[in-house]
This record gives C-alpha cells, structure tokens and sequence, in this order.
C-alpha cells in the first residue's frame, strides 16, 4: 500500500461530512445501535474500531452489541432488547435476514431508522449497504482458486451458515462462474456449514478431507472458515497439494499464510462498514437519500450503485503471504 493511499484511507475515515454529522451536545446525541452476528470474534472486534470512530468523530452515542454465538433467536432478542432501551437507530448485520423481519418490523414501527449489511434481500430495512455485489466477490474468489487448482480437480464450499445471505450469494456465485469458466473442475458434497465457528470449520474440513481424498479446493466464507480449514490442511501435511482461499482477515488466517496452508483471501475493512452504517443511519434520520453515484466519504464507497434499497460499493481487496503485511488488521 502506497504511503498516498494509506494518507487517504486515515483522512476518509477522519472526515466528518455532511452525511453523518450531528451536534455534539450531549442531550442531542443520536443513539446508534449497531448489532452484529456474534461478538468476539475478530472481525466484528474489527467492525467496532469503526463503530467506536464513528462515535467519536460525530459526538453521537454509537455502540456495538451481539450475541455470544451466532445464533438468529439470540440475535432477535438483543435487537426487542434494543428496541425497549429507545435507541434511535439500528445498523444490523443479519445472521439471518428471513428470521429478524419480525421483530425489524416492529423496529421500524416503533420509529426506529434500520440500517443493515450483509443482507441484501432484507426487507424491513431503509437501506442496505453491500461492500460490492456478492457474487462478483464469490466469483473473484473462484478465480484464484480456479488459477491454483489449473483450473480441473474437485473442490468443497463452506458457509457461515446456511441462511445467510451473503455467504450463500458468494458461493453460488463462484460456483456459477466455476460452472461457466472452468468446466473441468467439479464440486464435491454439499455447502458446509461452519456456523462461524473456526473449531466447526476445522472439524468440517476434515470430514471433506476423509470423504474426498482428491479433493483439490476448499472454498470459505465465514472470517474463521479459512484458519479452520487451513489447521486441518496443515496436519495433514497438504499445503503443497490443495488451494485454500476464503473470506477472512489477516489476523485470523495471517499464520495459515505464512505457511502455505491458506493461499488467499479476500475482504473488506468491516471497521470502514460500520463507520459506513453508522454514517447512513444518521443520513436517514436527518431526512437524507441515497442517490446512485453518491460518494459516502469512505474507502471503496466513493461511488456507490443503488438498486432498490441495496447500496453496493467496490470495496473488496485480495490478500496473500506477499502483500498481507499491508493490512495489519
């Protein structure tokens, strides 16, 4: 990363624009709400160092809570816990956008702004923001991994969970483009379900491993799927022989690099989504729109696409053993 774009990323995150500017008064201080899948884990400790930013350049009293496991009832209930504290907004990321349309709905009939991520078919939402359209990045991942694998052999798919979303949206997105670029490699099994657990992940590799010895590709979705795959790989001693890439963060898969087990990963900086939610969720409440082209002030979203009530930015970044010292998160 170039020393100009590592200035830019500091000063978009430091800008206080129009969009999600509030009076600093204590009495007049927004209560922002941002409730994630799980707590805990690396990449929602990630998302509140935005969160935390947000609050801490506008004055509003923004703030993260979630379930101690990724669970969409656990979830449901810190959201009516939320909704009983009074708090003005609510930027959700779902663990299952179908379960929490109920109680969002009673959100947004309480007066409550909804804001989400990660849940583009959410409808009890004003608006949802995307880091770029789903099966663009589930393709780009099927790419690098389609380039490892010499584009032929057999390769195994794992989801966070099997109601979300996004995780689904990925891969069905790399397995159309596998489908259609790479006809000679074949997917094995079903989607494997890790529910965003690195232990589950690892256990799940395993199982594929046994049940598919040939088996050339593991695709993750979850943060933690790759580092669990990637610890099964390692003992196995197949880092020589198979193609790991994955939706992860550095800090959590940065080692599985270093030794080969993983071959790449792709993200994008969930501390810059949830300043990015936090930023909309006061646009929305101080009356504002979401225009197509619009520039949110923040890497990767300097140009958004609307579609309906999903945002999408171009926000995706693919990292691997040479360049992950470039993102020390």
């Amino acid at each position: 990363m170039t020393t100009k774009l590592k200035l830019t990323l500091v000063a978009a995150l430091a800008a206080t624009t129009a969009l999600g500017a509030v009076p600093a008064a204590a009495q007049d201080a927004p209560k922002i709400a941002t409730v994630v899948k799980i707590a805990g884990i690396q990449w929602f400790n990630r998302m509140e160092e935005g969160v935390k930013k947000y609050a801490a350049d506008t004055g509003a009293d923004a703030f993260q809570v979630g379930p101690a496991q990724a669970d969409p009832q656990q979830q449901a209930a810190l959201i009516e816990d939320m909704i009983a504290q009074g708090v003005n907004a609510l930027a959700v990321i779902p663990m299952s956008p179908e379960a929490l349309e109920p109680v969002l709905a009673r959100a947004q009939a309480a007066g409550i702004t909804v804001i989400t991520h990660e849940a583009a078919s959410q409808q009890n939402t004003t608006y949802d923001l995307e880091a770029f359209r789903n099966e663009d990045f589930g393709a780009n991942l099927m790419e690098q991994m389609a380039t490892c694998m010499g584009g032929t052999g057999e390769y195994a798919v794992f989801v966070g969970s099997l109601t979300s979303q996004t995780h689904n949206q990925w891969v069905d997105g790399a397995i159309a483009y596998q489908k259609e670029k790479y006809p000679d490699m074949v997917l094995v099994g079903d989607k494997n379900e890790t529910f965003d657990d690195q232990q589950k992940a690892y256990e799940k590799a395993q199982e594929v491993l046994r049940a598919f010895p040939n088996v050339k590709g593991l695709q993750g979705s979850a943060s933690t799927d790759v580092a669990g795959i990637g610890l099964a790989i390692e003992e196995r001693g197949l880092a020589d022989k198979t193609c790991v890439f994955g939706t992860s963060l550095p800090s959590i898969a940065g080692q599985y690099l270093e030794t080969g087990a993983v071959d790449g990963i792709g993200f994008w900086d969930p501390s810059v989504a949830g300043y990015a939610i936090n930023k909309l969720a006061q646009m929305v409440m101080d009356g504002g729109t979401v225009t197509d082209g619009m520039d949110l002030g923040l890497p990767g979203y300097e140009a958004v696409k609307l579609d309906g009530k999903v945002i999408y930015g171009q926000a995706w970044v693919n990292v691997n053993k040479a360049n992950m010292a470039e993102y020390p998160f």
